[in-house]
């Protein structure tokens, strides 16, 4: 288990209406149970998407469907986009 393991299921157990969160840092910290590495307060790259390598913070959101649309370092916020979801992009009859 991922210290990131708490995100992704807080973010896999938004409404699937809700197509976007924003989160403060502070509010990831408790989500997790742990604080945040500087890394994160100080480098956008922390927040990218890597599907491939040891970025286990991005492996758990993307495993949620979710992908970081903006951060704010200086405010220290992130916001997250839900991925495509089959329920959500299903056209109406």
């Amino acid at each position: 288990m991922s210290k990131y393991s708490p995100l992704r299921r807080y973010l896999s157990g938004l409404p699937l209406d809700k197509q976007e969160v924003t989160i403060s840092f502070d509010h990831v910290e408790r989500i997790i149970g742990d604080t945040l590495p500087n890394s994160a307060n100080r480098y956008l790259e922390w927040w990218s998407k890597v599907e491939n390598g040891s970025h286990v913070q991005a492996h758990a959101w993307m495993n949620a469907n979710w992908t970081v649309e903006i951060v704010n370092l200086n405010e220290k916020w992130v916001r997250f986009r839900r991925e495509g979801n089959s329920e959500i992009d299903k056209p109406k009859e």
